[in-house]
């Protein structure tokens, strides 16, 4: 897993380039803002079961067709995989919020997520859905909604939800 700091060396070096102002603009900003990272990832680390089992039930609300019969959450066994699976989904995000990267959720979460969701008739939408729903929590719970923070939750969502092609 890399951070901001070595994807940012990584990618100057792949050019044989000095720092730019873009560069240190880059650095200065992921310092800025690692208090915060951390404090936020603090607060997810210690609500985690709380945000889960909140965002479970509001997406249950919101559709009820995937607990019912016949439904992906319909069972104990399903419905108990989804919660799980969410809590990977914030768990992940709170790694990349820390990390200033997203490249962890690439390598750990979604790097043929969609291919087996697919081929396990899990709905993308719901699954979209919840993160989203997770991410809403999560700015509640840290009093906060900054662009940092809505990163990972963002990047699941866009990397996870249809493309047109």
């Amino acid at each position: 897993m890399q951070d901001a700091i070595a994807t940012l060396i990584g990618a100057y070096d792949a050019t044989g380039k000095y720092f730019d102002r873009d560069a240190m603009d880059a650095l200065k900003a992921y310092f800025a803002t690692g208090n915060a990272r951390l404090a936020a990832s603090s607060a997810i680390t210690a609500n985690a079961a709380s945000i889960v089992r909140k965002a479970g039930s509001q997406l249950f609300e919101e559709v009820p067709d995937l607990i019912r019969p016949g439904g992906n959450a319909y069972t104990t066994r399903r419905f108990a995989a989804c919660l799980r699976d969410m809590d990977y989904y914030l768990r992940y995000a709170s790694y990349a919020l820390v990390a200033g990267n997203n490249d962890v959720l690439d390598e750990r979460v979604l790097q043929g997520l969609r291919e087996t969701y697919n081929s396990l008739g899990v709905p993308i939408g719901p699954t979209v859905q919840g993160i989203q729903i997770m991410k809403q929590l999560v700015f509640e719970q840290v009093g906060e909604s900054a662009d940092w923070l809505a990163a990972p939750f963002d990047y699941m969502t866009r990397e996870l939800s249809e493309k047109n092609i």
